[in-house]
């Protein structure tokens, strides 16, 4: 191996991880990301979720979301399905919007009144967890994430 191509071997295997298993790149931007939400506590409502790209407005501003929108449900479960995402590192957050008023409805003291909950489950204190522990790695074709609602 001569000198010149040494220099560029990191940069070789750095690119062979945004590769498929096949070996192609996929820069097509047609992921799926399926969000999997359960412990809904009652069928009234609707379920909801934002995406973020980055820590900006992280959780609560839909506004500043890569992507947001609500899904109907039966049970204590459902999925919100979000088409064409980009790979890459996305923040997620989970509501179960019983009001349907597209936001988490809070005490005069801050306490949510209705069910929450982020991506990796974290757990979850006096605020919401930092963007970094909600980070999911979204792949081509799909990509499954489950949360578990949280009521306090």
């Amino acid at each position: 191996m001569t000198l010149r191509f040494r220099k560029y071997l990191p940069l070789l295997v750095a690119g062979l991880c945004f590769c498929t298993p096949n070996g192609r790149a996929d820069a097509s931007g047609t992921c799926t990301l399926e969000i999997h939400v359960d412990g809904i506590r009652n069928e009234k409502g609707v379920i909801g979720a934002a995406v973020y790209n980055n820590p900006d407005g992280w959780p609560e501003s839909n506004d500043k979301s890569f992507r947001h929108g609500p899904a109907p449900f039966t049970g204590n479960s459902g999925t919100i399905t979000f088409k064409d995402i980009p790979p890459g590192d996305y923040a997620i957050v989970a509501i179960h919007d019983e009001n349907k008023n597209h936001k988490l409805d809070k005490n005069f003291l801050g306490w949510p009144l209705e069910g929450f909950g982020f991506a990796n489950n974290p757990k979850v204190l006096l605020e919401a967890p930092p963007f970094k522990a909600a980070l999911t790695h979204v792949t081509c074709p799909q990509t499954d994430v489950t949360i578990h609602l949280i009521y306090k």
